[in-house]
């Protein structure tokens, strides 16, 4: 704690969430018999307080499996933070980190802290009055979205025309769709049939979810150079920074990866390699804002482009503070959790303007709460 300041965290609820999907969601990784569908999201939430009163809300997520797991490392380290001042967010990152290092400083126990950190960052644009773009620095007021939860293998090809249409005319910028079946042809058809329905204007980008060895993807990434698209995304395993290396120096498409790394260290890797003309840090799930910013600094000195992976609430603040033009990606699955909603136009998603994220947690968020433990008092 520093010994120049009064202030101090003085209270702490986190609340493992389960937040059940509309229906079950496949990708690439269901049908290669690697993942079951999707069901739910479990979301991890800190709501914490200083002494004055202040308030800030943060949150992480796990996919089909994990979520228990971050809740327990997150009680575990928690009590880290009582009586720190809230300001030193860095410092108190590192201190959680250092808390639960026995368990690595990646995956899961930085998937925990990053729940706190967004919490302290919340708190500090709260108090400032100010929007957490405008806290780091915003470089624009809008940013160009695109839309994911249309475009998933499970979708009939038909549907798949009406959901890239009704996106459309909702004003989200760009459709991305699911490919990487075990047979090809059938996402050259997909991709070929929702190219001929938007026209050449609508921005247009796939997904393989990482299905595709090397050959494949090679193969792939030539047929698919007929379609315009704004990127091709892990078109190869995760960590295979080499391949995705070759594939963007081969390919005219650019080649977007970096949403299941779960450290900057690890995106400092890929960006050293030159794996990626997109880069997709997703903020909870490499430890949070702080780690955020580190990875976005390294990418800006690169020269790459970045597009933030999934949690368009927290993600459309980061990508205005990117100095270059960004995508956030547009997934409606977390609005029932928020009393808020953001704003579509123009193909663009409006920053809030609400002191930090501008978010506050839902009755029905409070209704599919599993479990929750706090700490301190509050004010």
């Amino acid at each position: 704690m520093s010994q120049h300041s009064p202030d101090r965290i003085v209270w702490m609820r986190l609340s493992l969430v389960g937040l059940p999907l509309p229906m079950p969601i496949s990708d690439a990784k269901v049908l290669t018999g690697r993942q079951k569908p999707m069901t739910e999201v479990a979301m991890l939430f800190v709501e914490m307080q200083a002494a004055d009163g202040s308030e800030g809300l943060g949150f992480s997520y796990a996919k089909r499996a994990g979520g228990p797991g971050q809740f327990e490392h997150a009680r575990e380290v928690a009590p880290a933070l009582l009586d720190e001042d809230p300001s030193d967010i860095a410092r108190l990152w590192t201190k959680l980190c250092w808390a639960g290092a026995s368990v690595g400083r990646s995956g899961l126990s930085t998937q925990a802290i990053g729940a706190f950190d967004v919490a302290l960052y919340d708190l500090k644009a709260r108090r400032a009055g100010l929007s957490l773009a405008k806290l780091l620095g915003t470089h624009r007021d809008t940013v160009a979205c695109y839309n994911t939860s249309g475009g998933f293998l499970h979708t009939p090809l038909e549907q798949l025309l009406v959901n890239a249409e009704k996106s459309v005319a909702r004003g989200i910028g760009g459709i991305k769709l699911k490919v990487g079946q075990p047979d090809r042809a059938k996402d050259l058809e997909r991709v070929a049939a929702v190219r001929r329905h938007l026209g050449d204007a609508v921005p247009l980008m796939v997904d393989a979810n990482q299905q595709w060895d090397r050959p494949t993807a090679q193969r792939m990434c030539r047929r698919l150079e007929d379609f315009n698209l704004v990127w091709i995304e892990e078109p190869l395993d995760a960590y295979d920074h080499e391949g995705h290396a070759e594939l963007a120096r081969q390919t005219v498409t650019p080649i977007a990866t970096g949403e299941m790394l779960t450290s900057a260290m690890e995106h400092s890797d890929l960006i050293r390699h030159r794996a990626a003309d997109y880069l997709m840090p997703d903020a909870p799930r490499v430890g949070g804002i702080t780690p955020f910013l580190k990875i976005a600094a390294q990418a800006e000195a690169a020269g790459l482009m970045l597009a933030p992976h999934f949690a368009m609430e927290l993600h459309v603040h980061l990508g205005a503070a990117y100095p270059s033009e960004t995508w956030v990606e547009h997934f409606d699955w977390l609005e029932p959790l928020f009393n808020e909603r953001l704003e579509i136009r123009d193909g663009r998603m409006v920053v809030p303007t609400r002191p930090g994220l501008g978010l506050s947690l839902s009755d029905q968020a409070r209704h599919w709460t599993r479990t929750t433990a706090e700490f301190g008092r509050r004010a």
